[in-house]
């Protein structure tokens, strides 16, 4: 029997534990499906800083799903068709970006589910309605339960209404941004400056408080940290961090033993 996909994510935290997450800028489906093999719950796949185009995506999210794997798409900040292709392409769920309203998330909620929480135009023929293969009912439900929306925290303005956007009903999580925070405060880069880590803070309290989930973009922080102060969903790092270190340490190697090579040795080279 055809069956749509369930979260993930909204699984393991059902059952109290901490999901995994990757992030990815580079566009080759077979690195995510590597992530996938790994044992990762989920990929964070940027379309807001990334140039990565539709198709690619498409076969990105797909990857993702021979393994059971959540993708979470952040999106270009933007409007309707922004923020539903993702959904369409079979994205468990969109990050948006720059919220700084309960007002901007009132909208985007609307955008992003089906009646009755939203108004969210129907199709169904897409990949996340498995081409109209699934009663619309069975559509229309698993879109407005198993779809996560998760709205991004990363200014001072969005910070002075977090606690009236983590209450607006509909949407699934929050995700704090240090980077942005930090730049817009004056102090780009520094993620554990006091100021930064109060903000942190106030954002996972938020969330919590109304029923949503707290993710974090990094370990910047002792995670038994990040616990304590109610983040449960964890992105461990990303695709250029990870091969960024490889490249250094494999380098490093060479460099390290080219140095402790006797003069003899270093001699014999023909092309010295």
């Amino acid at each position: 029997m055809t069956k749509l996909r369930s979260s993930r994510i909204k699984r393991l935290l059902g059952e109290g534990k901490f999901p995994t997450v990757i992030k990815f800028n580079l566009t080759d489906p077979r690195v995510t499906e590597l992530a996938g093999v790994c044992g990762f719950d989920a990929a964070w796949l940027c379309n807001e800083h990334v140039p990565t185009d539709w198709t690619t995506l498409e076969h990105t999210i797909r990857a993702a799903r021979l393994h059971d794997m959540d993708t979470l798409v952040r999106v270009s900040k933007g409007g309707y068709s922004d923020y539903i292709r993702p959904l369409e392409a079979g994205a468990t769920g969109i990050i948006v970006p720059h919220v700084e309203s309960a007002g901007e998330a009132e909208r985007i909620v609307s955008m992003t589910r089906f009646h009755p929480i939203g108004k969210r135009a129907l199709d169904g023929g897409c990949t996340d309605g498995l081409y109209c293969a699934v009663p619309q009912d069975d559509y229309l439900e698993n879109s407005n339960t198993e779809k996560l929306v998760v709205l991004q925290i990363e200014s001072p303005e969005g910070l002075e209404q977090v606690e009236k956007i983590a209450a607006v009903p509909g949407f699934d999580g929050f995700l704090f941004g240090p980077g942005d925070f930090s730049h817009r405060i004056g102090k780009a880069g520094q993620l554990n400056a006091p100021e930064v880590t109060a903000a942190r803070q106030r954002v996972a309290k938020a969330a919590r408080r109304n029923g949503k989930f707290a993710m974090t973009s990094g370990l910047f922080a002792p995670f038994e940290q990040f616990v304590a102060e109610g983040v449960n969903v964890f992105n461990l790092g990303s695709d250029v961090g990870g091969l960024q270190g490889y490249f250094r340490d494999r380098l490093k190697l060479i460099q390290t033993s080219v140095e402790a090579l006797p003069d003899s040795a270093k001699n014999a080279n023909p092309y010295a």
